[in-house]
């Protein structure tokens, strides 16, 4: 019969082989590549590993004292619950992180068209309190038109006392084309992961916004977006994920 140290001790193990193999898969490393080597290598472009490298290299260190002192009636290193808790849900974090489209994606994507002025796409971000735009022209993405960007460009023509009766009128589709091509928002698919494009935050500091389509490309309409401003509210989920 098994006892509670013999579970808890199964149940870290079971979570180790599951690290293990996942991180092996998910960036294609070799087999024979130590647990520690994994941890080490995955957390170069995972969010979660990064975030606990040095917990699940010493939980490694505490599952070999295990292997190696343990028999089928009698476990030297007991894992306490809390500990078997914790890496039971840091393991779920990485072999089946959630959808970053379930989580906290906004679905309500406002789009506009390219022909749109620059003085309707104000006047709606607004009324509706959105502050990205996606703007598509012939069913294609041209860029994204962000309130920030905008003001900062309407603030820079006033302090060069421009005249700003022309630009309210220009299609917006030609401002974002000609002014905000600086990588600032990317595009991932339905099936991309919430600690994926955390990373792609982590990665590009100048990252406004994530737009979420079918397939990640440009010629589809968007189903969610996830801004800069979400991030905290993305750690919480993965915080609390299990």
């Amino acid at each position: 019969m098994a006892t509670k140290s013999n579970n808890n001790a199964l149940r870290f193990i079971n979570c180790y082989n599951q690290i293990e193999q996942a991180l092996k898969l998910q960036n294609n490393l070799k087999p024979n590549l130590s647990y520690t080597e994994t941890i080490r290598m995955a957390a170069r472009n995972n969010t979660i590993v990064r975030k606990y490298e040095d917990v699940l290299i010493d939980y490694g260190r505490l599952r070999n004292s295990i292997v190696h002192s343990s028999s089928d009636n009698h476990v030297i290193a007991d894992p306490h619950d809390d500990v078997v808790a914790k890496y039971e849900n840091i393991t779920s974090l990485i072999c089946t992180p959630p959808l970053a489209i379930n989580t906290v994606c906004v679905k309500d994507v406002k789009c506009v068209e390219a022909t749109t002025s620059l003085k309707e796409v104000m006047i709606n971000m607004y009324k509706s309190g959105f502050s990205n735009y996606p703007v598509y022209h012939n069913g294609m993405l041209v860029g994204v038109a962000n309130a920030g960007k905008l003001t900062r460009l309407l603030g820079q023509k006033l302090y060069n006392k421009e005249d700003l009766s022309t630009i309210y009128d220009m299609p917006i589709g030609d401002l974002v084309k000609n002014t905000m091509q600086d990588n600032f928002y990317a595009i991932v698919d339905k099936n991309t992961t919430l600690d994926k494009v955390l990373n792609l935050f982590t990665e590009n500091r100048r990252l406004l916004m994530v737009l979420i389509t079918e397939k990640g490309t440009l010629i589809e309409m968007p189903i969610g977006i996830i801004a800069v401003a979400d991030i905290l509210d993305i750690n919480k989920v993965l915080d609390n994920y299990d």
